[in-house]
C-alpha cells in the first residue's frame, strides 16, 4: 500500500468546498483546508504508486477550483 500527501493550492475562497469535495474521493483518508502556502492537504492511499498517480491526475486534480498539486509519497526508511 502507498501513502501520500497531496498538498493542494486553490482558487482564493474554495478551500473549503475543494477539501469537501476531495474528501469523497474513494482512497482519500482526510482532507483538510489549512493556511500557508498551501489551501488543502490530502492524505491519500492507494494500491501502487501507479494507482496513486491515477487517483490525483484523474481524480483529484480534475476537482473544480484547484490550480496545482504537489504529491508528496510518504517513504518507510
Amino acid at each position: 500500500m502507498v501513502h501520500a500527501y497531496i498538498l493542494v493550492q486553490t482558487e482564493v475562497g474554495k478551500a473549503s468546498a475543494v477539501a469537501g469535495v476531495i474528501a469523497g474521493i474513494t482512497g482519500v483518508l482526510q482532507a483538510e483546508d489549512v493556511t500557508g502556502p498551501y489551501d488543502v492537504i490530502v492524505r491519500a492511499e492507494a494500491g501502487t504508486m501507479d494507482d496513486l498517480g491515477r487517483m490525483v491526475v484523474a481524480q483529484i486534480q480534475q476537482v473544480e477550483g484547484i490550480t496545482r498539486t504537489l504529491t508528496c509519497p510518504v517513504v518507510n526508511l
